[in-house]
């Protein structure tokens, strides 16, 4: 039983597990104004914004209802387009975009309005910045961005108090009424349920899994969700290490790692859009054991360790010996990710450097994504984890590589030699993002990058670089 809120009321339904939030706004709710454009939260045609208790205040974040199951729904009140108009007159953040004339054809505009009305709630203030991040997954095929973003200044220049303002202490109020859902709402009980359940799916941010439902047209019959278990979605720092919870959406993650390795913060800006990394987590992007997703690498190089639970027993696992061949991982049955440990730098000289190379600059899937933790004393290397995906049938660490650039001064006779090992280490595939010859070269000329720009910082090296 799933139960939120939705124009006022409490929705009380009985569902499928893998029934999408789209799919249930559109057939279920005759709520049409969602639309359903990619179904792979690419074009963020779809997007609507969920709204929980944050202490005495309401969270406001958009997410792809493409790729979003409903149990991720109870507890939350759910904003679809309908909502915003009140008592016959447009919401403000509809009524921008009509003065600014910032909608063409009109079938992006209701995820481009969502997505306006969520940065209103969290951005009082216009930034340019800000407000492309905000509409970072959200296109616009008559290459409408300029009066976007002009109905984007008006709103935020001048913020006004709606419908959901004045109501907010009465949506506090029914949400905290809602009763549990079924789910688990503990470690403790996703634990047992895994353990009894092995051959369940468990479900946190869904951004990956939900594609098998909206591209492959599979059903998923048995989904455990991690959406109410507070427990897995805490962020903490010791003074040895940072501990992130699996079902941590990437949004919360980005801040803490920004701060501790800004490369690591500005890969996530181009690791998808907003409303994927509202949803998406490192514990699913690990746990799928894809080639290509960008946090292995990184973690990788950054030395990470996976704290894994089955039953009432625990043990810490280094990522190099989670990931075991295609999308296959150390997990046992009934075994999940319960925390990621990554340690913090004891070094300021040490430096981590992350290259993704994609078709497109932001919200695509890597060709190759290169890691690489450097840390020179007196010329000479003293630490060296170079990490990659996209080279081989898994994340993985460039053993060969390393052990060529260990010990040795930091120079481009060594960097060579060390390109070279790259062959060693990795025998990569060609496929439609691209051939095995390409990837090798990149991985190469990469490792010649990261020493250019450590060498010589003044040297601008990357198409992100301004002046």
């Amino acid at each position: 039983m799933i139960q939120f809120l939705m124009n006022g009321r409490i929705h009380t339904e009985n569902l499928p597990a893998d029934t999408t939030v789209l799919q249930y706004l559109r057939r279920n709710a005759g709520r049409c104004g969602t639309k359903e454009g990619c179904a792979s939260g690419d074009c963020g045609a779809c997007t609507v914004v969920l709204a929980e208790p944050q202490g005495d205040a309401l969270s406001y974040r958009t997410v792809n209802a493409c790729l979003t199951f409903m149990p991720a729904v109870h507890g939350k009140q759910l904003i679809t387009v309908e909502d915003l108009k009140h008592r016959g007159e447009l919401h403000h953040v509809q009524q921008a975009m009509v003065d600014n004339h910032a909608s063409q054809c009109g079938f992006c505009t209701p995820g481009f309005v969502m997505s306006l009305f969520a940065l209103e709630k969290q951005q009082q203030t216009f930034s340019v910045a800000q407000t492309q991040h905000a509409l970072s997954g959200n296109l616009c095929r008559c290459t409408g961005y300029r009066p976007i973003m002009d109905a984007a200044k008006a709103i935020c220049d001048a913020p006004q108090p709606d419908q959901f303002d004045a109501d907010a202490g009465l949506t506090l109020e029914k949400l905290r009424a809602i009763s549990a859902t079924g789910e688990p709402v503990s470690i403790d009980e996703l634990a047992d349920r895994y353990l009894a359940q092995p051959d369940a799916r468990l479900v946190a941010g869904g951004t990956d899994l939900a594609l098998e439902v909206t591209q492959r047209y599979q059903r998923l019959p048995e989904l455990i969700s991690l959406s109410h278990i507070p427990g897995l979605k805490v962020i903490t720092l010791t003074g040895q290490a940072i501990h992130i919870g699996a079902a941590a959406p990437l949004s919360d993650c980005m801040p803490v790692l920004h701060d501790e390795f800004p490369e690591f913060g500005e890969l996530l800006e181009r690791f998808a859009s907003q409303q994927i990394r509202n949803q998406g987590t490192f514990g699913g992007n690990i746990a799928n054991g894809s080639p290509i997703g960008d946090g292995g690498p990184v973690l990788l190089a950054l030395g990470a360790s996976l704290l894994l639970r089955r039953g009432a027993e625990q043990r810490e696992l280094p990522l190099d010996k989670f990931f075991l061949g295609y999308r296959k991982t150390a997990l046992q049955p009934g075994e999940f990710i319960e925390q990621i440990r990554i340690p913090r730098s004891t070094s300021a000289a040490r430096q981590l450097r992350i290259y993704k190379v994609s078709k497109r600059l932001e919200d695509d899937i890597s060709a190759v994504c290169a890691a690489l933790h450097i840390e020179v004393q007196n010329g000479v290397v003293i630490h060296a984890r170079v990490a990659f995906g996209g080279m081989a049938e898994v994340a993985k660490r460039a053993i060969s590589c390393e052990a060529q650039l260990l010990g040795q001064p930091w120079q481009t006779m060594t960097i060579e030699r060390a390109c070279q090992a790259l062959e060693l280490d990795f025998t990569p595939v060609s496929d439609f993002r691209a051939s095995r010859e390409y990837r090798m070269q990149v991985a190469k000329n990469l490792l010649r990058r990261c020493h250019i720009e450590m060498t010589s910082p003044e040297t601008l090296m990357r198409v992100t670089h301004y002046v």
